[in-house]
């Protein structure tokens, strides 16, 4: 048999047998959006797997924008920004983008996934090294596989294993690249910028900081990872999504105007891509400015996160070393996941299972995300849902 076909027939049973038992969780049809809750099929389900972190969604500055946008721009664009695409919403954004950073200069992209694919394909090459942690989202493990650089890693977090692979790379002219997140999408754990900015600079390595997770919830004023341990203007290469936290789509690289220029002309995800529609780049420069006047939404998430992860831990569950509103509880085997998370959602909870190989076997999880949306209601009765699944599965 074809061996393409193959593959698809044997995803296509295990699809239909997980369906069969109302055991497949994804591609749900959210119908409506209220706030920290979600209409599935009609029922009313509080939402515990949305990247809206501050509860942007709906946000009437940020319609207005996009609105406002629309109505002078239209739809899209001519073509690709280096052509006959880009306008002056663009270039608003990536102003906003950068001064929000602290940096000279932003560029925008279509997505978060092109983001780090182009960048890093862009900046390193054969003959150079980049250098992951281990459990770095899949954008920037294909980013460095595509750039046919050296491609090493490091154990997660650990600041000694990163300096054994730096002393690995012994030729003085070879360039060095090394990329982590600033919060893990799996854990939620924050990565250790100071020690990463001491050993960069120690071996002449660049450092890039994917901040997908930690926009608008690390920081007093939530302006990030440099925020959060008072280190400003650290990272040379800070990159981050217009997904999350920001109610639209797309990614950005900021940086040194030299950085931008050279990726604005060279990167290709950039340069033979498509715009950013205009109402989609008017309202992302609108959130940024919304955290900015709103900082209560970041010292409320932030709450919400302390106030779920100590109730979670009060009932027993293990949340690793999360230090972020991204939350995983521990389940373990993936068939016992699998119960859990459709107990959770008859009881009105919507949680979702992540399984290997997204994570190594026996740590199956329930990830779950907290946001400035929930109240201390909702966190109460969520955990309230939690317990029952506890005793109910001999957690």
């Amino acid at each position: 048999m074809d061996r393409i076909q193959n593959r698809i027939d044997n995803f296509s049973a295990r699809l239909r047998r997980a369906q069969e038992e109302r055991l497949y969780f994804y591609l749900k049809e959210i119908e409506r959006m209220d706030g920290a809750y979600v209409y599935v099929q009609g029922r009313r389900m509080m939402m515990l797997a949305s990247y809206s972190y501050l509860g942007l969604i709906g946000h009437p500055k940020i319609a207005e924008a996009a609105k406002k946008a629309l109505e002078e721009y239209g739809t899209g664009t001519h073509g690709v920004r280096i052509l006959a695409g880009s306008l002056p919403v663009h270039k608003e954004l990536e102003e906003t983008i950068a001064r929000f950073k602290g940096t000279e200069d932003a560029i925008a992209y279509s997505s978060g996934y092109v983001t780090n694919l182009s960048t890093v394909s862009t900046l390193v090459g054969r003959n150079d090294v980049v250098i992951c942690d281990k459990l770095n989202h899949a954008s920037i493990v294909d980013g460095c596989l595509l750039s046919g650089a050296n491609f090493l890693r490091f154990q997660h977090n650990d600041v000694s294993s990163l300096e054994d692979q730096l002393k690995r790379v012994k030729e003085q002219d070879v360039a060095k690249l090394v990329i982590v997140d600033a919060v893990f999408s799996m854990d939620g754990d924050i990565a250790p910028l100071p020690q990463l900015v001491e050993l960069c600079e120690k071996y002449g390595a660049w450092l890039m900081v994917d901040e997908a997770h930690s926009l608008g919830v690390l920081g007093e004023t939530g302006h990030g990872i440099e925020e959060h341990f008072h280190m400003s203007d650290s990272i040379p290469i800070k990159m981050g999504t217009l997904s999350k936290t920001i109610p639209a789509i797309g990614g950005y690289i900021t940086g040194k105007k030299d950085l931008i220029d050279f990726l604005k002309h060279n990167a290709r995800a950039f340069v033979f891509s498509a715009a950013l529609p205009p109402p989609v780049a008017a309202a992302a420069k609108a959130s940024f400015e919304v955290i900015e006047e709103e900082v209560w939404r970041v010292h409320r998430v932030q709450e919400n996160m302390r106030l779920f992860k100590k109730g979670l831990e009060d009932l027993g569950f293990s949340t690793f070393n999360s230090q972020t509103p991204v939350v995983p509880i521990l389940i373990g085997e993936e068939e016992t996941t699998l119960k859990v998370t459709k107990f959770l959602q008859d009881e009105g909870l919507f949680v979702l299972p992540v399984l290997p190989p997204a994570v190594p076997p026996l740590t199956c999880r329930l990830r779950t995300t907290v946001t400035a949306a929930h109240t201390q209601e909702d966190i109460s009765l969520a955990l309230e849902i939690l317990g029952k699944a506890k005793k109910r599965f001999s957690l």
